[in-house]
């Protein structure tokens, strides 16, 4: 792979996966546990929070795929970067709508313990997917 693109994808995929680390593993369940912070409000910050990450998430994957597609790759940078983009697409269009559905009931008054979803625990499998395809994709970059 050629350096430019390499040195590009490797830092790009590299701040992907600190935003991810530090708002799905970090933020989201601290928030939860500050004073004051309901449930609702917390699903209400949370909602503001992933649509801004989703929406950085989406400009650094379209980053990670041009240097990478660019750049003469391994197959392994294709296919780490392929599931990384793919697990960020099923997140935000299948796992997100179930989600965002749910955060409504519950900010119209519904009591969040009376229908579990199993959404969330989707959306957490694939983060950690996720992680582990950036991390692998950033090391194989910068390998270069």
């Amino acid at each position: 792979m050629n350096p430019a693109s390499a040195a590009v994808g490797g830092a790009a995929a590299f701040v992907w996966l600190g935003m991810v680390l530090a708002i799905s593993f970090l933020e989201a369940p601290l928030k939860f546990r500050a004073p004051g912070v309901t449930i609702p409000i917390g699903l209400g910050i949370g909602r503001l929070v992933f649509r801004a990450l989703n929406a950085a998430e989406a400009v650094l994957a379209v980053v990670v795929i041009v240097a990478v597609a660019t750049g003469s790759p391994a197959t392994s940078a294709v296919v780490l970067a392929a599931v990384a983009a793919a697990v960020l697409v099923i997140q935000i269009a299948a796992v997100r709508p179930p989600l965002n559905r749910r955060s409504d009931r519950v900010l119209a008054g519904e009591d969040p313990a009376r229908h579990r979803s199993r959404a969330h625990l989707y959306y957490v499998a694939l983060e950690v997917v996720k992680v582990l395809a950036l991390l692998a994709l950033g090391c194989v970059l910068q390998a270069v």
